[in-house]
């Protein structure tokens, strides 16, 4: 009964879906204020349904239902209640309904909190919103039903794939679908402000703050998928230039230049068109990543449908989507009035500068992910894309984008003085470069690139972090003094400068990891040891360890290091109920500099076993490094300006951007 009553949910939400995309519509066109109104109550509607048929479907997961078919696919009576709920969306259908929750959430998000956005311009929000929402409604109610009965009812589920039962594979999804959806509301800014006939500052000053948070939940679900690979896949990898990896990792570079290129048009009016273009580009990249998962073009841990008939549906809504918007931007874009003119040298030059680098890299990953899907779709031909095609092509590019994110927020808007920056930032320049030089001078086997990474990233950190020092501190300025200075500074600079610093300890990690990592595979029986890092590791014996619904093959290592016992190393094999599947649990002892990673192999039939061990040295900085970045951007977040929001608009729209729409 309670799958049929979320069954119920989704079509009630489907029905006002479609009153919210067109009623609101119509009455701001109309300035009808009676069915402008209509918008805010039917986004609150429609969340709510969407929350029913989710607590639905969760309901039938945890009481292990399997007259569903969803749940007889995709769980076991067996599995942990942590594991019973992440297995709502470790499936198409429930991962589907989480998008649509989240998709309904940010439209009710708007409704509640947009209070100072213009009625008209707030209702076509919605309803653009709303529109979005309709395509996935019809998705799932015509091919992806999660409330689909079946009937014997199974006594038993086929469980949840086995990578997928992992604490970081629990809360992965739902930052990565934050994101991904949470760009779908830059994307009804956009059409909205399209559709209405208007872009100035103050729409950038609304759309910012959406950007800003849908930037930050991607940042983490990337992160956490990152992190996750690292400890369960035990090949101690973080990326491998996967087709879904690049799925994520493309919005998130397109989001990133509409964040930089909307701080133009909020303060300096210009860069309008370009803006716009970017945030339907940017959510537009998302939905291909839907399509990549669901369409059946490649096989993955990430794919969760291989019906072609859902991988036509959703390629008929992405060209809907995006040829629809594309064909308004097309014929509005002409009417984008530019604003002030500026010098190369200044900070809007600098911001262009960074939108061209990261709109050529998202390029560049887009077509190594797709060109190989392209031809074999064509003509059968497989083509193998990998690391070696990204690593030389994205790098180099985004090499002067490293360099710049220190020079451009110090140089002013519409023209700068090149020549005072550089002495401002002459002992960023001089610590960076000593830190290149002191590692090559004491690290034997040094290679220039690695050099090189070492100095961009001290340069990104101090570049940084110093104006903001310089900013607190201020010349004989006591301590106490200092500090009311610091916490007085715009808290929107101290996220940039955070998140910058932040880009810094990641590449500083990646540099030191990719250059000074050590590895040996050995087979070892019980008592012999190997070497690796500096660290001695002994097998001590394997045993088997029983689990809630698993079968573990546990070694036990221990670990010494210049005599000193250490705690011990304990990597699995595990073995899951009702799978053939047998995963990998690596075993990661944590240090300051870096992590001893020890996984067990598979057995010789001899009484010994394969052993591959790592020495990763400052792999953890990487993960640091992206919190630091999301902190940054959460405190810029916290901005007064996006609490109080933009100025209301002046009612004369004079070299405002478009002509209003009539």
């Amino acid at each position: 009964m309670i799958a049929e009553l979320g069954h119920f949910a989704l079509i009630v939400a489907l029905v006002v879906a479609l009153v919210q995309a067109t009623v609101p519509l119509i009455g701001a066109q109309r300035g009808n204020d009676a069915w402008v109104a209509v918008a805010q109550p039917a986004a609150y509607a429609q969340f709510l349904m969407a929350v029913v048929a989710f607590f639905a479907l969760m309901h039938a997961f945890v009481q292990s239902d399997f007259s569903v078919l969803a749940v007889f696919q995709s769980s076991h009576s067996l599995k942990p209640l942590l594991y019973k709920v992440t297995g709502v969306w470790g499936n198409h259908e429930g991962s589907l309904l989480l998008w649509i929750l989240i998709l309904s959430g940010f439209g009710a998000a708007v409704a509640a909190f947009g209070r100072n956005l213009p009625p008209q311009l707030k209702a076509r929000v919605l309803a653009v919103q709303a529109m979005i929402g309709v395509g996935f409604l019809l998705f799932i109610l015509f091919t992806s039903n999660p409330f689909e009965r079946i009937f014997p009812v199974p006594q038993e589920g086929q469980g949840l794939n086995p990578l997928l039962q992992d604490p970081g594979l629990a809360i992965h999804p739902p930052f990565l679908y934050l994101g991904y959806v949470g760009f779908s509301m830059a994307f009804s800014f956009a059409v909205a402000a399209l559709i209405e006939g208007r872009v100035d500052p103050a729409w950038a000053r609304w759309v910012r703050p959406w950007t800003l948070a849908a930037w930050c939940f991607l940042s983490i679900g990337i992160t956490l998928g990152s992190w996750w690979a690292y400890y369960e896949l035990g090949w101690g990898g973080f990326w491998f230039w996967d087709p879904v990896e690049n799925a994520s990792f493309m919005p998130w570079l397109a989001g990133t230049a509409l964040l930089h290129s909307a701080i133009v048009v909020e303060r300096r009016d210009t860069l309008k068109a370009w803006t716009i273009l970017l945030a339907i580009l940017t959510f537009s990249l998302s939905l291909m990543g839907t399509f990549i998962v669901r369409s059946g073009v490649l096989t993955s841990v990430h794919a969760f449908a291989t019906d072609p008939a859902r991988g036509l549906f959703i390629l008929g809504f992405l060209v809907f989507v995006v040829g629809g918007s594309l064909t308004l931007f097309a014929a509005r874009a002409s009417a984008l009035k530019p604003g002030g003119l500026f010098a190369p040298i200044s900070r809007e030059g600098a911001l262009l500068l960074n939108n061209l680098l990261l709109a050529t890299a998202c390029a560049t990953v887009f077509l190594g992910t797709l060109y190989p899907l392209l031809l074999d779709a064509v003509s059968g031909d497989k083509v193998s894309v990998g690391p070696p095609f990204f690593n030389a092509t994205f790098i180099p590019i985004m090499f002067p984008v490293l360099v710049a994110m220190v020079i451009g927020p110090l140089l002013p808007w519409k023209r700068g003085d090149l020549s005072g920056m550089v002495q401002r930032l002459r002992g960023a320049f001089l610590i960076a470069a000593s830190a290149g030089l002191i590692t090559y001078a004491m690290v034997s086997g040094t290679s220039l690139v690695a050099v090189a990474g070492i100095v961009v990233s001290v340069w990104l950190i101090v570049g940084s972090l110093m104006p903001l020092v310089e900013r607190a501190i201020g010349r004989g300025a006591s301590l106490q003094h200092s500090a009311g200075r610091a916490l007085a500074l715009p808290r929107s600079a101290i996220g940039m400068a955070f998140a910058h610093a932040g880009v810094g300890f990641f590449v500083l990690g990646l540099t030191v990891l990719l250059s000074f990592q050590t590895e040996k595979d050995q087979v070892l029986r019980a008592g012999q040891s190997m070497e690796v890092g500096g660290f001695t590791v002994t097998l001590r014996r394997v045993e088997s360890v029983p689990g809630p619904n698993y079968v573990a093959q546990r070694g036990i290592f221990d670990v010494s290091k210049n005599g000193t016992l250490r705690e011990p190393a304990l990597p699995e094999k595990r073995t899951y109920v009702g799978s053939p599947m047998v995963t990998t649990e690596a075993a990661i002892e944590p240090t300051l500099w870096g992590d001893l990673y020890v996984v067990l192999g598979d057995a010789d039939g001899a009484g010994g076993y394969a052993v591959r061990a790592y020495f990763k040295p400052f792999v953890h900085w990487m993960w640091f490094g992206a919190a630091f970045m999301v902190f940054g951007g959460v405190v810029s977040l916290s901005d007064r300006r996006h609490r109080v929001g933009a100025p209301r608009r002046a009612k004369v729209d004079a070299g405002s951007g478009l002509k209003p729409a009539v």
